[in-house]
């Protein structure tokens, strides 16, 4: 069942028979965020979803579990709040990963730092941040103080989509609550022993502020599995492609070959291993993936034929 806002409200709606039988994947079906085609039961408060429209972005993870499924967390958003808390949870490795996610999904990101209040080396960090941040916009905020929300303003238009995106206990709930002047959404405090956070926004929900900005907000994710991220991992690791152009030999596995731009690079401290190290990994989890997904478009496929083999067998048997 899907919620679905309509100009004259919301509706509860189901999809149709033929939807659900053209519609192969899971990405067939609507996402938050999605716009659809229906027909509405305005006197049942009900309606029937008969196709998706084209979307313009989506943020995808690999759904939890070993098959190899597209999870869509949010369609057609403009800005991606990439959310994150200033306490002792902060990891920059989380946030290259999500980085990568959304160069891929065609949405612009912003890393908002949250619970500012509580930092108390600010720009130590900030340094750290801007070291995998790579151009992109980054913005301290503190609800509690009201700090920094008027930052936010450029990217709150009418009109516009946004989701807030990361781990439980970052503060989206409490940031969502604060744009929309309502205790809408639930939070908790975060565990004191670890700085972890509890789940609170148990579903993805769609929520319009008062100046008309569209605003996912999403249960926190403590598994980030990569999907179809190829794009976004050149975006997202700009500096390391830019120095692997300038290694001595092209197939450089940037590890102690001779000649690497990139190892003499992290000798002068201009770049951190553990970044290096973090692509590599991406590097591997995305190869993983790629032939995951061959493997299953192969079966997918055989399957396929037997299926037309099977149909022109019964319809042979019938002609005679």
């Amino acid at each position: 069942m899907y919620r679905v806002w309509t100009e004259n409200g919301e509706l509860l709606c189901d999809v149709a028979g033929k939807f659900s039988y053209m519609a192969s994947t899971r990405e067939d079906y609507p996402a938050v965020g999605d716009w659809v085609v229906f027909s509405p039961r305005y006197d049942e408060g009900r309606g029937t979803i008969h196709a998706v429209l084209p979307r313009k972005s989506k943020f995808s993870r690999k759904a939890a579990g070993l098959n190899t499924e597209e999870q869509i967390v949010a369609a057609n958003v403009d800005t991606i709040f990439l959310v994150n808390s200033l306490n002792d949870d902060l990891n920059l490795r989380r946030i290259e990963r999500y980085l990568l996610l959304t160069w891929e999904s065609g949405a612009n990101p912003v890393i908002v730092l949250t619970k500012a209040d509580l930092c108390e080396a600010l720009e130590e960090k900030l340094n750290e941040i801007e070291t995998v941040a790579m151009g992109v916009p980054v913005v301290v905020v503190s609800v509690l103080e009201e700090k920094g929300i008027d930052n936010l303003q450029p990217y709150l238009l009418p009109n516009n989509s946004i989701a807030l995106l990361g781990s439980s206990g970052v503060g989206k709930s409490t940031l969502t609550n604060y744009l929309l002047g309502d205790e809408k959404q639930k939070v908790q405090n975060i565990r004191e022993g670890d700085d972890k956070g509890r789940h609170t926004t148990t579903h993805r929900e769609l929520i319009q502020l008062p100046n008309g900005t569209m605003l996912i907000d999403t249960p926190g994710m403590r598994e980030l599995q990569l999907w179809d991220s190829g794009d976004g991992l050149v975006e997202s690791f700009s500096d390391i492609e830019e120095l692997a152009k300038q290694c001595k030999y092209r197939d450089c596995a940037h590890n102690q070959e001779p000649g690497c731009a990139i190892q003499q690079a992290i000798n002068q401290g201009a770049i951190d291993h553990q970044r290096l190290k973090s692509y590599k990994k991406l590097q591997k989890e995305l190869a993983y993936l790629e032939r995951k997904q061959d493997q299953l478009a192969q079966a997918e496929e055989k399957k396929r034929w037997k299926s037309i083999h099977v149909s022109m067998k019964k319809s042979k048997k019938n002609s005679y």
